[in-house]
């Protein structure tokens, strides 16, 4: 795909699949439809074909996209301008525009991590569990692709290429769906997945981009049970309660992330201030940034005051309880709703507690199940809370910042995954697997 055509290309969502020729102002229902389904049917071919391939080829395929994206840097950024100038110009939230945009150095950390899920063990063919039977049958659990993957994401263009390298690795298909807010961006980075998986001699519709300009194309993905095998929708909480709601494609929920540092009557005083300040103010516009910080009243005449002031230096709004606010005069009173909400942005809510259970009962009411933290030198207090509280990710005495899956050595993640199921915290490759039972055997036949 020539660089020159992406502009007019990504005047269409799907513009790097044969969708490329249709636009998207107008498209009648059956019409949509039917592209969405056809994308899901060269996704199946190409998955047949990503199954079969060695390590190897699948390796070096992955060098040579992310070989491509350094190359392409310029282009993508220009691409990327054209969305992140059209956000501010329709009042996008700062931390919105935050995630939209690219540069230089998240250019060069996405093209890493694609180098790095190259360098990860193939999960394919791993064998989970085996023996053998009495009567001689052999028996083995092994590690298969999934298929078809369908991702359902806002304005996120990094997204774009971690699910394509992971989805490419467990040898799975994508097809991705990126919101409006990002199509410059997704259209220019899903043409050099594309090219450099030609380059690679490999099917380029094992990465596919699908329409973006309304609900319809998301309402026919999640319903095409049969054609793709598992959908994620990763955002905000709408995003992924509306998926959720309309899948009969089996999904798996991640990423809203509302939260909690809790400094315990242990809690090192420096130490505290080191994670609350990085967990908030590192990148507040991610979902493992920390939206709620909880303070032990036995702590809080001394915490509190010097807290406060840290994080405002830091560019940090304060909404407190009134506890809180009583020795942080000047903090923003805060209302129920701030107990419940993801920010992503340089704001947080505080409250003082009694008591670790205090702690505990407030996260079983307002957290997300995604991160929490507990900073404190008592080691009981420490083990009580990783054992009671229900998240994904606890940290003892580290940020919340860390729950990530490059972070965790998974190279790139698909997700962070809030549901309890055999996927659950950052996703990576054997989070994309399935499994399959091969038996072997020597004519044995089971008794009547």
């Amino acid at each position: 795909m020539a660089r020159h055509s992406w502009a007019q290309r990504a005047a269409y969502c799907g513009a790097v699949t044969s969708l490329a020729d249709q636009a998207i102002a107008e498209p009648s229902a059956d019409a949509a439809r039917e592209d969405v389904l056809a994308a899901a049917r060269r996704a199946r071919a190409a998955a047949g074909a990503l199954a079969l391939l060695h390590r190897a080829d699948k390796d070096r395929a992955l060098g040579v996209m992310a070989d491509a994206l350094r190359a392409n840097t310029e282009a993508i950024l220009a691409a990327n301008a054209r969305d992140v100038e059209a956000g501010e110009r329709g009042g996008m939230a700062t931390g919105l525009i935050d995630r939209l945009t690219l540069t230089e150095r998240r250019i060069e950390a996405i093209a890493d991590g694609l180098a790095k899920v190259a360098r990860l063990p193939d999960p394919v063919g791993e064998v989970v569990r085996g023996g053998t039977l009495a009567n001689g049958l052999e028996l083995r659990q092994v590690r298969v692709p999934l298929g078809v993957v369908g991702m359902v994401y806002e304005g996120r263009p990094n997204v774009t290429v971690d699910a394509a390298g992971l989805a490419l690795k467990s040898g799975n298909a994508a097809l991705l769906r990126g919101s409006s807010t990002a199509v410059h961006s997704n259209t220019a980075l899903v043409g050099v997945l594309r090219d450099a998986l030609a380059q690679a001699g490999l099917p380029v519709d094992a990465v596919q981009l699908l329409p973006c300009a309304d609900h319809a194309s998301v309402r026919y993905l999640v319903t095409a049970r049969g054609l793709v095998d598992l959908v994620i929708p990763r955002g905000g909480a709408g995003l992924i309660s509306s998926v959720v709601a309309e899948a009969t494609v089996p999904t798996i929920e991640t990423g809203v992330g509302n939260c909690h540092v809790y400094l315990d009557a242990a809690a090192d005083l420096d130490i505290a201030e080191r994670i609350v300040l990085n967990s908030k103010a590192r990148r507040p516009s991610v979902c493992n940034a920390a939206e709620t910080v909880l303070v032990h009243a036995d702590i809080a005449p001394r915490i509190v005051p010097f807290l406060a002031t840290a994080l405002r230096l830091a560019g940090v709004t304060v909404h407190g309880d009134e506890r809180f606010v009583a020795l942080a005069p000047g903090t923003q009173p805060a209302t129920e709703q701030d107990w419940d909400t993801e920010y992503l942005s340089l704001d947080i809510a505080a409250a003082v507690v009694d008591s670790l259970d205090d702690a505990i009962a407030h996260i079983a009411r307002h957290g997300s199940g995604h991160t929490e933290a507990i900073v404190t030198a008592d080691v009981a207090a420490a083990r009580a809370f990783a054992a009671r509280v229900d998240a994904a990710a606890v940290m003892v005495n580290a940020s919340t910042a860390f729950t990530d899956g490059e972070e965790f050595g998974m190279g790139a993640e698909i997700g962070i995954s809030t549901q309890k199921m055999h996927a659950r915290g950052p996703m990576g490759l054997p989070e994309l697997t399935s499994t399959k039972w091969i038996v072997w055997g020597e004519g044995q036949v089971r008794p009547a």
